[in-house]
């Protein structure tokens, strides 16, 4: 490995980049003004044709650092299997595809196809035959489409590890290098990761040609994150949780719990409390995780109750608190936990609660953090309003993209038809075979009336009121 380039680069102008004028303008239109730290001192690299390790937490513009370079170097003529991204998860993924055709405007009809669990084999197989330039997938599933002989890789330029380390702890070593044995030797290869173990040193060994190495705010700016240790008796954990939300009054919340009994236990007593509550965890089908996750990035959910493994990939904007049920043994799984909030210039909170047989584990945090832990009593917060309810519903109609539902159309059967201001409609999510909309909650009832009553692009469809 090439030496550590340890950087903080000051943020450049794009124009600095050997890339496509058309690239140019499309990072302009999309108000790409100046790069982030991550893409100032990777892009030079990437874009040069070597391999390249970044370390860099989420959220910070990574995924236009590696994007850029596979468009650059892309032949659209050829319609093959270029580029593939690999991804610890589904959501992430689908983060990463819109992205990417974001990034893509500028070149013309480049196809980017998901490959992902969670989804039909049959359609992703369809959507082969038909080719594509880019894929982004789970290991997973790109491996059984490999071995089942309908994806092929002999084309490929640009092989990307996206939150690499998330992907080793989730077991998919041996998968990836599985994928990387059908790529062309020659192959660039980008790893992209939070953390740097000894885990990514080996599978970097193992997969890469003398890479760069490059760390670029790999710690969450702990200044923009509020953090508080409480104690608490081992029965009185869950009931801790409701005294938190009701003092901070935090406008959203991801409650992580160590197993998915316990998300169920705490989302059981957050609504006896009159809290609109959520869970994420391993036993939910992908139907029902893509509708948790939709309820609660549209504002149609207060708190999420996850556990790590579920929360795996999950970027919600404008996260107000994270809340520790359970301390957690790992510094590093904290530093993750709590990394979700406090964003983007915003100030975000972050409250752990531990029994004294865990104390153990906020010595680890603070000998990690290089400061102590501030602590605070429960029973000196007093409850400062009401449980939080989600100003948000969503509706769920039974039709997507297959039938050419576009965002616009379901907007306007509200704010048309059935009368409702467009101050009312908050986010619209479109699927293959159904979208989500979320509306205010006091009409949520009487839109869903109306929709059922109604007609979507010219067309009868059923529309149902979900559940938080």
């Amino acid at each position: 490995m090439n030496k550590d380039t340890t950087a903080s680069p000051s943020l450049s102008d794009w124009a600095t980049l050997p890339i496509d004028p058309a690239q140019q303008s499309n990072l302009a239109a999309l108000g790409f003004s100046t790069m982030t730290p991550v893409q100032a001192a990777t892009l030079p690299l990437s874009l040069a044709g070597g391999d390249l390790i970044a370390q860099a937490k989420t959220g910070s513009g990574k995924t236009a650092a590696f994007a850029i370079p596979l468009l650059q170097k892309l032949n659209v003529g050829q319609l093959a299997v270029q580029s593939l991204v690999l991804c610890p998860t589904r959501e992430l993924a689908d983060q990463v595809c819109t992205e990417i055709r974001r990034l893509a405007r500028a070149y013309d009809n480049v196809k980017v196809l998901p490959l992902c669990g969670g989804v039909a084999l049959r359609g992703q197989t369809a959507s082969l035959e038909n080719g594509a330039h880019i894929v982004v997938g789970t290991p997973g599933r790109v491996l059984d489409h490999l071995q089942r002989g309908n994806l092929a890789l002999s084309t490929l330029t640009t092989l990307v590890l996206d939150e690499a380390d998330r992907m080793l702890d989730m077991g998919f070593a041996d998968d990836i290098q599985a994928i990387a044995k059908q790529t062309p030797a020659t192959r660039q290869t980008l790893l992209f990761s939070a953390t740097y173990p000894d885990t990514i040193a080996a599978l970097s060994a193992r997969l890469m040609r003398q890479p760069q190495m490059v760390k670029v705010d790999t710690i969450h700016d702990t200044h923009a994150i509020d953090e508080w240790f409480f104690e608490v008796e081992p029965d009185t954990r869950l009931d801790a949780v409701t005294r938190l939300l009701n003092h901070y009054q935090p406008t959203s919340t991801v409650a992580f719990c160590n197993t998915r009994v316990q998300c169920n236990d705490l989302v059981q007593i957050l609504r006896a409390h009159g809290f609109s509550a959520l869970t994420l965890h391993g036993d939910l089908d992908q139907r029902d995780r893509d509708q948790v996750l939709i309820q609660f990035a549209n504002h149609s959910c207060s708190v999420l109750v996850a556990t790590d493994v579920a929360a795996r990939g999950l970027d919600i904007a404008d996260l107000a608190a994270v809340i520790n049920v359970d301390t957690t043994p790992d510094p590093q799984v904290y530093t993750h936990r709590i990394g979700r909030t406090g964003r983007a210039g915003a100030t975000g909170l972050a409250l752990s609660l531990v029994t004294m047989p865990e104390m153990s584990r906020v010595a680890r945090i603070e000998e990690s953090n290089n400061r102590p832990a501030r602590w605070a009593n429960l029973s000196t917060l007093q409850a400062t309003g009401g449980a939080l309810k989600a100003p948000m519903r969503t509706l769920q109609i039974a039709g997507g993209r297959k039938e050419k539902i576009r965002a616009g159309d379901i907007l306007g059967a509200l704010t048309g038809e059935a009368g409702f201001d467009k101050s009312e409609v908050g986010k619209i999510s479109l699927g293959e075979f159904s979208s989500y909309v979320a509306v205010a909650a006091p009409i949520a009832q009487r839109a869903c009336e109306a929709l059922n009553a109604g007609r979507v692009k010219g067309k009868r469809v059923k529309v149902r009121l979900l559940d938080n």
